[in-house]
């Protein structure tokens, strides 16, 4: 039976008469089995769901822009939970990192689809890392199914020439940015070691096997798939995922013993291949150290050949020995190396498993000293056995319910943004019970998240009594408490998880009836864990969030208007004082800081006048100093002949012969009662005259350089 598609082509000068025989000649030429039209339905329907595919991944790699939410915690959150939650979801399409740079593909290595494929390329090589070595000594493995073993091969092969594509597109950091550039991305590879290793990993060495011989049978050792031995050279791919699998498993103790465990394997079935390969060479059966392959006249099996050769590796590589001793120099020498390595094997091994085991039980030890410590005192203050057994049975109950770990430490390490959002997502269910918080902005709420700490208390412990200072609220996580009265025998209500009660009077609301005073007897049934909000921790945060100081206020007001315990009077009242004296406040910090200003500027100009007076004074020294010296005597000179005129010297003579008059003892400078004694007159001389005309001199050279 045949189906019959038509080919309708499209006709832009409307000729109808021509679309209709092309038509029918498409017709007559598209003649297809009904299978062949299956075939095509099932490959379009294939291509549909991988463009639908590839549109999810795109639009998962663009930015998120959620819509608007009542919820405040799902507006903080928002922009980042959801998208992982997106991520995770994608799984492989998020390997493929849609970045289109150049129509190219960067991949993501951060992603889980990129782990997913170390995963496999692991696999690969420790399939040659096993079966190789194996296939290379023991000619009965590889002669046991040569047809299965060149598929696996050649499937390695396969898979390492895809990670050697995927290896060189991978990004990475480069000034805390994920380079995308395929370019660059190319460049960095193959100027790196890695692509040295993948190419060498990946030679086609097999074409040795046209000298060693078929692949297909080996009759001795070694086997003609030793030529493959270049595909062990990939170890840094399996090393690299061994890394990623312990920092994301959540058992990194357990995978660690895990990986070791493995690599004593792989050794020791190394040197068990290396053990019955010398075994070949000596002569199988020549002595009593090396392998026997014939026993009663019958050959011994490949299982058999292979677990002796283990057996005899596990004795020797652990020091264990009871192993047949050596007979000749090679075995000897063998034997001595194989204890050495084995030394040092075995001591790593215990060195790095005993490590561990103490990693794994640290928790349980510091948890067990703190115990200690506190049992210690309690019998040194000669606490009653009653009080003694309620505070152990505290100890247990915080152990069996793994509350032991000190969240503040284990925290401190991650930067505050990280933290908030671990807190977001630890507290979610639990902060949306409180209604004075619903209305807060996402900031405010961060800083709160990261002050909730978690308080255990015992059966019969009292959370709070009545008429006690409200200093903390509490939101109820897991357990039941009981509101009672002063005897505690009446029980009024019964609060489960998700109840919240004090936040009011950590608010501090003025008017507020119970005058921020506990109202009742809160006492827990059982073992009860709640997160408790400090009021210190609360006004420290609101300092930075005035509007969110506001809104909380307010909150609080009207839950106090709706329970009738608000005085709106006095509210009123403290409320205009506050306004008024933050009135004063904001004046008083406008004053102050006008003043910095005017001070600053002030400061700035003395600063600089004082800078322009040392270059004016520097520069006068300057000019001084180079002054030539036969100017000066020239200058000299004149002076003395203009001053030789005896009308001059007359005058300079009455200049000089003025008396000093004695100052006034009215001065508030001096001391009352001082005189200044008469100066004599200084007698005329040529050598006076002279200086004084030099400092005229110098009082001319120093106004011309100040103009």
């Amino acid at each position: 039976m045949s189906v019959t598609v038509p080919l309708v082509t499209f006709d832009p000068s409307g000729e109808k008469e021509g679309g209709k025989r092309r038509t029918k000649m498409a017709n007559e030429k598209t003649n297809f089995h009904e299978s062949d039209a299956v075939h095509l339905a099932s490959f379009t329907q294939r291509m549909g769901r991988w463009i639908h595919r590839f549109r999810r991944t795109r639009q998962m790699m663009s930015d998120v822009h959620p819509g608007p939410d009542t919820d405040f915690l799902e507006r903080f959150a928002s922009g980042e939970h959801h998208h992982h939650e997106q991520q995770s979801d994608v799984g492989w399409k998020a390997f493929l990192c849609q970045q289109h740079c150049r129509d190219q593909l960067v991949i993501d290595t951060t992603q889980k689809g990129h782990y997913k494929w170390l995963g496999i390329v692991s696999i690969a090589i420790m399939y040659n890392y096993i079966f190789i070595v194996g296939r290379t000594v023991f000619w009965d493995m590889q002669n046991l199914c040569p047809i299965v073993w060149l598929v696996l091969d050649y499937t390695s092969d396969l898979i390492y020439v895809f990670d050697m594509a995927v290896h060189a597109h991978e990004g990475y950091l480069e000034q805390g940015l994920m380079v995308t550039d395929p370019e660059k991305l190319r460049r960095h590879y193959w100027q790196s070691w890695d692509s040295k290793i993948d190419i060498f990993s990946l030679l086609p060495t097999d074409l040795l096997y046209l000298v060693w011989g078929s692949p297909t049978e080996c009759i001795h050792a070694p086997c003609g798939v030793v030529v493959r031995m270049n595909r062990l050279f990939r170890l840094p791919r399996m090393l690299a995922f061994f890394d990623k699998t312990e920092n994301q498993t959540n058992f990194p103790n357990a995978f660690r013993i895990t990986k070791v465990m493995i690599y004593l394997l792989v050794i020791i079935h190394w040197n068990g291949c290396i053990y019955f390969a010398i075994s070949n060479a000596i002569g199988f059966g020549s002595d009593g150290w090396v392998v026997t392959l014939v026993e009663n006249g019958a050959n011994l099996s490949l299982t058999y050949q292979y677990i002796f050769t283990f057996y005899w590796s596990t004795l020797t590589l652990t020091t264990i020995g009871e192993t047949p001793p050596p007979e000749i120099e090679v075995e000897f020498v063998f034997v001595i190396v194989e204890y050495m390595i084995g030394i040092l094997i075995f001591a790593t091994i215990v060195g790095n498993i005993g490590s561990m085991i103490t990693n794994m039980n640290a928790s349980r030890t510091e948890f067990q000293t703190r115990m200690d410590a506190v049992k210690q005192y309690m019998v040194f203050r000669k606490v009653s056995k009653e009080l003694e057994e309620r505070v152990i049975q505290w100890f247990d109950y915080m152990w069996s319910n793994k509350q032991s770990l000190d969240e503040g430490r284990v925290m401190d390490t991650l930067p505050d943004k990280l933290k908030a959002e671990i807190a977001i997502h630890v507290h979610l269910d639990t902060l949306k019970q409180v209604k004075i918080f619903q209305d807060c902005e996402p900031g405010l709420l961060a800083e709160l998240v990261l002050k909730l700490q978690l308080q255990v208390f015992s059966p019969g412990d009292y959370i709070c009594r009545k008429g006690d200072v409200g200093k903390e609220m509490y939101i109820v996580k897991r357990g039941k408490l009981s509101v009672c009265s002063d005897d505690g025998k009446t029980v009024f209500v019964t609060l489960g998880a998700g109840s919240v009660f004090g936040e009011v009077s950590i608010l501090n609301i003025a008017g507020n009836k119970t005058g921020n005073r506990r109202t009742a007897n809160v006492r827990s049934v059982g073992y009860s864990d709640l997160f408790c909000l400090s009021k210190s921790d609360l006004w420290n945060a609101l300092q930075e969030y005035p509007e969110g100081r506001k809104t909380l206020l307010e909150r609080g007001r009207q839950l106090l208007l709706k329970d009738g315990l608000l005085d709106e009077e006095v509210n009123r009242r403290h409320q205009d004082e506050s306004d008024s004296a933050k009135d004063r406040i904001d004046k008083l910090e406008m004053a102050l800081d006008t003043l910095q200003t005017r001070f600053a500027r002030l400061l700035a100009e003395y600063t600089s006048s004082q800078q322009t007076i040392k270059q004016r004074i520097s520069k006068v020294e300057q000019s001084q100093q180079l002054l030539p010296e036969n100017d000066a005597i020239a200058e000299n000179n004149s002076v003395i002949a203009i001053t030789s005129s005896p009308n001059l010297k007359r005058k300079s003579c009455n200049l000089l012969d003025v008396p000093v008059r004695k100052p006034s003892t009215s001065r508030s400078d001096d001391v009352a009662g001082d005189e200044v004694p008469n100066v004599p007159p200084v007698p005329f001389t040529e050598n006076s005259i002279n200086a004084d005309v030099s400092t005229l001199n110098l009082n001319r050279i120093e106004s011309e350089n100040h103009q």
